[in-house]
């Protein structure tokens, strides 16, 4: 096999394996009625992302639907693209994992041929390019929306971009999220957030965006003390990234829980 001309997996990949990408939505997938059925899928939601003093946390529930049945409790949303970026993804979840995946072999490939990091910028451009080549599939119904943080060593904080359907990329500020919980998580982050925080307190306010966020939106599932299962957190900064351990994530979950519970109180 011949090796590839340049730094992107993903041409490489295109020009002499095109079969092993995710599909794209051609006229070949266009003519499979079942492909563009969107209550046969299993949809991802909810992710939030927010920054602290020195980088950024990333954290997604684990619930997966198809319609209005739970398909999952176990799923993961967000993955460690490298060591200094982190991904998370909602939208039809099959082909958003392998997107995030072959995101992750993409960003490994550069380091390995170009013997240095891609920057966060470009680690962006990347895949917001992969996210607009699926935009066929998108307008079928199979649409896939990430979420990207990395910490910037040029600059020394933690950033954060959303992206579109079409792969327009944005950049945004100290926090944001997506996915159907995303409007009742956002609420939480205005009020949770704030400047100055570390890394341990931006977790506990992940979490307790997202237990928001399940307490309002039926697809989004909130910890489960009874199975033990925990949102999927990831941090990252200047020491690169990490996920957080279950017993902080339980600790955390535990306290919104006892603060909450509050004879008289329904909402």
């Amino acid at each position: 096999m011949d090796v590839p001309a340049g730094p992107s997996f993903l041409e490489y990949l295109a020009r002499e394996r095109p079969d092993l990408l995710p599909p794209s939505g051609g006229p070949r997938q266009a003519a499979a009625p079942d492909a563009a059925e969107p209550g046969q899928v299993r949809h991802a939601t909810t992710i939030v992302a927010l920054t602290y003093d020195g980088g950024a946390v990333m954290a997604a529930d684990r619930r997966a639907t198809i319609g209005n049945v739970i398909a999952s409790r176990h799923m993961e949303k967000v993955l460690a693209t490298d060591r200094y970026s982190v991904v998370g993804v909602a939208g039809s979840a099959g082909i958003a994992l392998d997107i995030a995946r072959l995101f992750q072999v993409e960003l490994e490939h550069y380091e390995k041929i170009e013997g240095t990091l891609l920057s966060l910028d470009g680690k962006a451009n990347r895949l917001a390019a992969m996210i607009r080549a699926n935009l066929g599939m998108a307008l079928q119904g199979m649409s896939v929306v990430p979420l990207f943080a990395g910490f910037d060593p040029r600059r020394g904080h933690g950033r954060i971009f959303s992206f579109d359907m079409t792969g327009g990329r944005f950049e945004e500020l100290e926090h944001h999220s997506i996915g159907s919980g995303a409007v009742f998580a956002r609420g939480a982050l205005k009020k949770l957030w704030q400047p100055g925080m570390d890394r341990e307190l931006a977790v506990r306010v992940a979490v307790e965006a997202l237990y928001d966020a399940a307490d309002d939106d039926s697809a989004t599932g909130g910890p489960d003390l009874v199975r033990q299962l925990w949102p999927v957190v990831h941090t990252v900064g200047a020491e690169g990234a990490a996920r957080a351990a279950d017993d902080v994530l339980a600790e955390a979950a535990a306290d919104i829980v006892r603060r909450r519970s509050i004879v008289g109180r329904e909402a």
